[in-house]
């Protein structure tokens, strides 16, 4: 079996529904639906959502975000023995903010199929010409993961486009 595709403790459910609760403030702000929670022990040391359309930045992912928040309570960017806890799979960004926090596990939900960089399409967390390598656990919670996902953009497909309702108020 995978390694990636490990069964999940109720501790993984329990921190992912927290991650989903995140992703959720990032749709209510029209920001792709992903959130993250870092966690030490049993304390989340860091929380984010996607915020890069509201914040004008392009590095502003969940992950980005809750890895940020997490060093600056620590007062260290190094955030060894910590699990973090994402409802999509991380890009190649992300990853490599992961593998420079020396974050020791990663546990994400639904996978990227265009750029999930834990195993799907890059494998960022396992590179050996990386100085750090993670462990993976995915698929925790897809299913809600993926649907938050899915009817966000499908939602989004239904709108009118914003550029056309822009031309015809003339």
């Amino acid at each position: 079996m995978d390694a990636r595709w490990m069964p999940t403790s109720d501790r993984d459910r329990r921190w992912m529904g927290r991650a989903l609760e995140l992703a959720h403030r990032a749709a209510e702000a029209g920001e792709v639906p992903v959130g993250a929670v870092l966690v030490r022990g049993d304390e989340a040391i860091g929380e984010g959502w996607n915020q890069p359309i509201g914040g004008c930045d392009p590095t502003a992912h969940a992950e980005v975000l809750a890895l940020r928040a997490a060093a600056a309570r620590v007062g260290n960017y190094r955030l060894v023995e910590s699990t973090l806890y994402v409802t999509l799979e991380p890009c190649p960004m992300c990853a490599g903010a992961i593998v420079h926090a020396r974050v020791g596990r990663v546990v994400f939900g639904a996978v990227d199929p265009r750029a999930g960089a834990a195993g799907t399409v890059f494998d960022l967390l396992h590179s050996p010409t990386l100085n750090h390598r993670a462990e993976v656990s995915g698929g925790v919670m897809a299913a809600e993961c993926g649907a938050l996902l899915r009817e966000f953009f499908r939602a989004r497909r239904s709108r009118p486009a914003r550029v056309e309702s822009v031309l015809n108020a003339d």
